[in-house]
């Protein structure tokens, strides 16, 4: 008598590439009872089966994985164009406005520095306890130059006076204010071919802060660029288009740190 198979067997068959079991009549060795099938029919049976269910677990897993995948790449947003030249433009911002400040800076620093001529700046950096609060020295007094060698304070409050003498006695200017209960002067004495030398060396110092500053502010916008890179918003040609011309900007500061120096040296030796 032979058994007759299903759609479905010969399905799981062909999935499994297995070999068809020949079926035949109850045989006379040990067979299952069950099926009348060899015990060798069962296990190639279970073995079919199985292969079929991983097979199939397999295809689900796949799916599955394929379905998150375009799920996430769906909510992948690229930057347009527009969105990466407001970024750079706002780096480029950011550098111009740094190093503008630090040429003041530079410049600030240079014209504290007294040269033996009468000059408002020489008092930059003096600080008066003004009713407990440090006051810049300019912000409550009139600061006036009568002639090359001398300047004039005139404070808008008069109570003021004593602090303002106490503030420039204990100020590195090496001057001795007068006060004559109206107002302060201050004579500039000449300076000696020594002190120049030191004064000289100050401002050298200064310049080259100057020059360092300038040159992190370049690094802090490398960094920023890299930055697009590693986004992909830029290209590797771009960002080293991109370092060329900041170089190139960071050079002109340089030159004119090194020109504020110059004049500043000139003033310096100039008896």
């Amino acid at each position: 008598m032979a058994i007759s198979i299903s759609s479905s067997s010969a399905a799981l068959y062909q999935l499994s590439n297995l070999k068809p079991v020949s079926l035949s009549p109850r045989p006379t060795g040990p067979n299952c009872v069950k099926c009348n099938l060899t015990s060798g029919c069962v296990k190639s049976w279970a073995a079919a089966a199985n292969y079929v269910r991983i097979q199939a677990g397999t295809g689900k897993f796949t799916l599955k994985t394929m379905v998150l995948s375009q799920r996430r790449m769906g909510t992948l947003k690229c930057a347009t164009m527009e969105e990466i030249e407001a970024e750079k433009s706002l780096i480029e911002k950011n550098v111009k406005e740094r190093m503008e400040k630090t040429i003041e800076n530079v410049k600030a620093s240079f014209s504290s520095i007294r040269t033996g001529r009468s000059n408002p700046d020489m008092l930059d950096k003096i600080k008066v306890d003004y009713y407990g609060t440090p006051t810049s020295l300019k912000s409550i007094a009139q600061i006036s130059t009568p002639d090359s060698s001398s300047l004039l304070v005139n404070p808008y409050d008069k109570s003021s006076l004593k602090a303002i003498e106490k503030a420039i006695v204990n100020s590195d200017l090496g001057i001795t204010p007068n006060n004559d209960g109206d107002v302060i002067r201050l004579s500039i004495p000449q300076l000696t071919a020594d002190r120049r030398k030191e004064l000289l060396k100050i401002v050298a110092k200064q310049a080259e802060e100057g020059k360092v500053a300038l040159r992190n502010i370049r690094r802090d916008a490398i960094k920023s660029y890299d930055k697009l890179e590693k986004e992909k918003k830029l290209s590797e040609d771009n960002v080293k288009d991109l370092s060329s011309d900041l170089q190139k900007v960071i050079d002109e500061y340089i030159k004119k740190v090194d020109s504020i120096f110059k004049q500043k040296e000139k003033e310096l030796m100039t008896v």
